[in-house]
């Protein structure tokens, strides 16, 4: 049985193996808002995320990875905030939200409605052969009372 520093040190050179394979496309792929997804990282080493986050020497090297690739200009520039100042208050589209049950809403409405319109359709046949046939049965006397 392995110890933990035995698995660290395995999962962290998998790590290094994993970011000697890759081309610049490959990282941009798995790229998200100028950082790599650390999930997918973790996924294509074969090992669970908290292993990025709890392992230093991958940590380090992630850094350094996403460091040198945004020299490289495969990653956008990292883009670093003042901790004095605060934070800007996040802004929603409410309006994008509402606008998609909407029209979430209105396709369903519309398929409803197109459904009816056959039915209805359906209907109006079947009481206009009904209609004919008491209208005959009526002109030859045979209506029941």
């Amino acid at each position: 049985m392995n110890s933990g520093r035995q698995i660290g040190e395995q999962n962290f050179q998998t790590f290094v193996v994993w970011a000697a394979s890759k081309t610049d496309d490959d990282f941009r792929a798995i790229a998200n808002r100028g950082v790599l997804l650390r999930t997918e990282v973790a996924k294509e080493c074969g090992f669970a995320k908290s292993a990025l986050h709890q392992n230093p020497r991958i940590t380090v090297a992630l850094r350094e990875l996403e460091d040198d690739l945004r020299q490289r200009g495969v990653l956008p520039p990292a883009v670093v905030q003042d901790p004095d100042k605060p934070h800007p208050p996040v802004k929603r589209e409410p309006g994008r939200l509402r606008a998609a049950q909407e029209t979430e809403r209105l396709r369903r409405l519309e398929q409803e409605n197109a459904s009816l319109k056959a039915e209805v359709a359906e209907l109006k046949r079947a009481l206009e052969k009904h209609t004919m046939l008491r209208d005959a049965l009526a002109l030859t006397g045979r209506l029941p009372r």
